[in-house]
């Protein structure tokens, strides 16, 4: 699966920006994002060609229901995150090796 791996992310969110480690399993429908002491297991992951969604709860810096939507291209991925009503957040990534 191109998503595979361990991904250093950043998510430009209204609050500052995030630094978030990734971790997608060969499996391609497990996988979890690590941030500030918190882990939290991702939900729901769909992978249709280069784009891939998944959900999320997080609780640090605040308890959110997350939805991602991005495009990985190699190395890379790119796209969005939505927290309910709030803003989208900008999302970029990059695989480690």
């Amino acid at each position: 699966m191109a998503l595979t791996g361990i991904w250093d992310v950043t998510i430009k969110t209204p609050i500052g920006s995030l630094a978030v480690v990734y971790t997608f399993d060969e499996d391609g429908a497990t996988g979890t994002a690590t941030s500030k002491g918190e882990i939290v297991p991702l939900r729901d992951i769909v992978v249709a060609g280069q784009r891939v969604t998944w959900r999320q709860s997080v609780t640090k810096p605040m308890r959110l229901n997350l939805e991602f939507d991005v495009v990985v291209d190699g190395d890379r991925l790119a796209g969005h995150s939505k927290a309910g009503r709030l803003p989208r957040s900008a999302v970029t990534g990059v695989r480690r090796r």
